[in-house]
């Protein structure tokens, strides 16, 4: 790599090498245009092969086109002016503006609906040209031209006057190559975490129904409420009720964001003084408790692990304490998971504009329950499984960032591949 901090000019674009040029959309690609701008409901077949793809098929890089709905050859072939070859660029115009996918050999001959075509040219990479369209100043140029409220979009007119960095097409391959391995990568994980997630489904539907039982237990299970298991059951309140304001430091105050469908966000919490801690006492919490939300999108439900320090909730939480000695929580947590357990609070739910469960509902929740040694067993498998996943996510979230860095360094030519 050539040294980033020499040979560079400031351009309307930022600073870039001295060998890059600077370029509206309209000469990088040789025509853009827009997708079918009609309804394409009324080109849909049943019978139909051809995709005909709309901005909900494409993410930045990559296009989910087998939901795509069809359209038969005869249509696709009348709409000519909408058809794409690979290689061809295709931008969502309304709902996301400005995400940018590449057509894909296996996609060639299809058709597009309400989308900006940037058409290939063998004068640049198309990967490379992606990469840079979704790159938070390219979408920062959408964005300064969109319009609506509801549907946000903009308009071709202005988006082929958008100015890109443009370095030597021998330069872009290169780019466009460690950018794509980048996406591989990612791509690669997702998949993984994904079919891991299915597993792990997969293992509760069995384990926690007793219709596959771990080796060396056949003791029958019993059915208890949350109460009959529970030390306490509570609740928090908003400190602010009872003149205690926030704080920039001090005991951790959890909020219902903080109980996210992914674990525990701290991100979303808050802090209140000791003193306000102490006054709140009724609610606090700490390593062992299940944190359910009550109200808003209700049964959303996790586990504070050993070592979490003291901390407290809003009224917005629901604290389940586990009676110690005869029943894991680890356990009843992963019982408190699957999707019909949501789907049954949400069943139960009062009020319209705020849905909410009470106490008394939560209390009177029946779960199955073996005996200890084997709570403990189908527990420690669930809970290796969601450490594997958290381990999955981890490293899919430093592709991401490590992507980021690269899109950043690359595309404007600090670092160079050439």
């Amino acid at each position: 790599m050539s040294d980033a901090r020499r040979g560079y000019k400031r351009t309307e674009v930022g600073v870039i090498p001295e060998d890059w040029e600077v370029k509206p959309l309209r000469q990088i690609s040789p025509a853009q245009s827009v997708g079918l701008v009609i309804n394409p409901s009324t080109y849909f077949d049943d019978k139909g092969t051809v995709p005909m793809l709309v901005g909900s098929n494409v993410a930045p890089n990559r296009i989910s086109w087998e939901s795509a709905r069809r359209i038969t050859t005869q249509s696709n072939a009348a709409l000519s002016a909408s058809r794409l070859a690979a290689g061809d660029l295709v931008t969502v115009r309304v709902g996301e503006p400005g995400i940018t996918a590449v057509v894909p050999e296996c996609l060639h001959g299809c058709n597009c609906a309400s989308m900006m075509i940037v058409r290939q040219h063998r004068s640049f990479n198309s990967q490379w040209l992606c990469h840079v369209m979704n790159s938070a100043s390219g979408l920062a140029q959408v964005e300064h031209v969109q319009y609506g409220t509801a549907q946000k979009q903009f308009n071709i007119s202005d988006a082929v006057n958008f100015s890109y960095q443009f370095p030597p097409l021998q330069e872009q391959e290169a780019i466009a190559q460690a950018l794509s391995d980048a996406d591989a990568l990612i791509e690669s994980l997702e998949q993984l975490l994904t079919k891991k997630r299915q597993v792990k489904q997969g293992a509760m539907q069995e384990l926690l129904t007793g219709k596959r039982r771990l080796p060396g237990f056949k003791d029958k299970w019993s059915t208890q409420s949350l109460e009959q298991i529970s030390a306490f059951i509570t609740k928090g309140s908003t400190p602010t009720t009872y003149g205690f304001g926030w704080t920039d430091s001090g005991v951790t105050f959890l909020r219902s964001e903080c109980v996210s469908e992914h674990g525990l966000d701290l991100n979303e919490a808050m802090f209140i003084s000791s003193g306000a801690h102490r006054l709140l006492r009724r609610s606090e919490v700490r390593a062992g408790d299940i944190l359910m939300t009550i109200t808003g999108n209700v049964g959303r439900v996790i586990i504070l692990d050993p070592g979490f320090p003291e901390a407290n909730i809003n009224q917005h939480i629901a604290r389940i304490r586990i009676s110690a000695g005869h029943v894991d929580p680890r356990f009843v947590f992963h019982m408190l998971t699957p999707p019909g357990v949501r789907s049954y609070y949400n069943s139960i739910t009062t009020g319209q504009a705020y849905p909410q469960i009470s106490l008394a509902q939560v209390r009177s929740t029946e779960i199955s329950i073996p005996p200890l040694t084997e709570q403990t067993a189908i527990a420690t498998v669930l809970s290796d499984m969601d450490a594997d996943i958290a381990a999955l996510e981890t490293k899919l979230a430093k592709a991401y960032q490590l992507k980021q860095g690269m899109m950043q360094e690359l595309l404007t030519g600090k670092t160079r591949l050439v």
